[in-house]
């Protein structure tokens, strides 16, 4: 990759410096090296703050891993299985600050699709919120979702929150288990303007019922960049 960091992009010297390292390492196996922060410091030319705050970011994502006295390596993944996480808390657990901008508040008529992944009649009223989410300033994915108005009353007259399960946890609705699936696919223009990358560009595509014991609270559509976002998934023995 290239060693120059792109000035005037509005992205963050620390941040340019973290996505290389990333990049560098993320199908790497547990325990291979990381560059250490005098590489860095010196194929960047950059302060070691700088280098500091991006190798911190990793290691607090869990990508990394730092043992006193032998430098910085690729972390094993860390045992979290099925822990179901807003998108405020999956960024803050790599790491990175989230970020977002409604594009669609509003309340909608469900079509078929819809009505049925939320149990409904077609026509009921629904609540649709569209957001760009953003990740320490970059595009991360396109959020499409879909809540029930009756469970939700007042929800669109409150002020949109910064987190939506923070907002149904504070109703009593916060998710506590979902269905998601998830599939590859290439983005669509519009997408793609949002997203700011080529049409056509690989992206990862996630559909979700979340629900809050037996009530259906959220269903959605997210398109990911599939160059700013990846799936870990923790397995156990069945018994």
């Amino acid at each position: 990759m290239d060693s120059a960091l792109v000035n005037g992009s509005g992205v963050p010297k620390h941040v340019q410096v973290r996505e290389y390292v990333r990049t560098l390492v993320r199908d790497a196996a547990p325990g291979t090296a990381a560059p250490s922060e005098r590489e860095l410091v010196h194929h960047f030319h950059v302060a070691r703050m700088t280098v500091r705050q991006a190798m911190d970011a990793l290691v607090s994502e869990g990508l990394l891993e730092r043992i006193p006295g032998r430098g910085t390596f690729v972390a094993r993944p860390r045992r979290e299985v099925g822990r179901l996480r807003s998108y405020t808390e999956e960024m803050a657990a790599r790491g990175l600050l989230a970020e977002s901008q409604t594009l669609v508040a509003r309340r909608e008529q469900a079509g078929p699709g819809v009505a049925r992944a939320l149990g409904l009649t077609p026509g009921d009223a629904v609540i649709r919120w569209k957001r760009l989410r953003r990740a320490d300033g970059i595009p991360m994915c396109l959020e499409d979702a879909y809540l029930n108005e009756v469970l939700l009353p007042g929800f669109l007259q409150t002020g949109m929150p910064t987190s939506l399960y923070d907002a149904l946890a504070s109703r009593g609705l916060r998710p506590t288990w979902a269905e998601d699936s998830i599939s590859a696919d290439v983005a669509t223009t519009q997408e793609a303007e949002h997203l700011e990358i080529e049409p056509g560009t690989a992206v990862l595509r996630q559909t979700r019922r979340a629900l809050s014991d037996d009530k259906i609270v959220e269903v959605s559509r997210t398109v990911y960049r599939s160059d700013r976002f990846s799936w870990r998934v923790q397995l156990g023995q069945a018994h």
